[in-house]
């Protein structure tokens, strides 16, 4: 019975302790950072869903997205999407069963509009986030073309690549998107 008492007495001072410590560290804290302000969140929150939800305005041809492609993109992915001193975008020779398997937006990418996302966030590897919508949708454009997914006519843009079907959209275990 002493010792049971004695254990809820450690127990509630060690609570105790620990509540009082939380709040100091709390206050104290590393002084690292600042609190992310509703303009940040909302210029991070640019997230794109495979069925184009989030998708913003802006419209861009593959005959545009060259342009943007050799001025951004042509100097790690090479001529065409060929590849350099970054992966090969475009111009597959082998499949993903063959040895080496070639991993191209063609071959391996499910959602045209991961690619929009991607770029969006990471491209180009110097400047992410530099590139405007209409810039995004153009460089999109032109890799689905050189891909042979899309006509170099065809005009990008939030409805329309959202509607664009890849070749391997059925290459993964898929809970979001339903087949329509």
């Amino acid at each position: 019975m002493i010792r049971q008492k004695c254990r809820r007495r450690v127990i509630v001072m060690g609570v105790s302790l620990l509540t009082a410590c939380h709040g100091e560290i709390r206050q104290q804290g590393p002084g690292l950072g600042r609190p992310a302000s509703e303009a940040m969140v909302k210029n991070w929150n640019i997230d794109v869903f495979p069925d184009g939800v989030g998708l913003p305005e802006g419209r861009g041809s593959a005959m545009e997205g060259n342009v943007v492609y050799q001025r951004h993109c042509q100097q790690c992915h090479g001529v065409e999407g060929s590849g350099d001193s970054a992966d090969e975008l475009a111009g597959a020779l082998h499949g993903l069963t063959d040895e080496p398997p070639d991993k191209t937006i063609g071959t391996y990418w499910p959602y045209a509009t991961t690619l929009f996302d991607f770029t969006r966030r990471a491209m180009p590897l110097t400047a992410p986030g530099s590139l405007t919508n209409d810039q995004l949708y153009a460089v999109t454009a032109y890799l689905l073309y050189l891909n042979g997914i899309i006509q170099e006519r065809e005009v990008m843009n939030a409805a329309t690549l959202a509607n664009v079907k890849m070749p391997n959209r059925h290459g993964f275990i898929n809970h979001y998107q339903q087949e329509k």
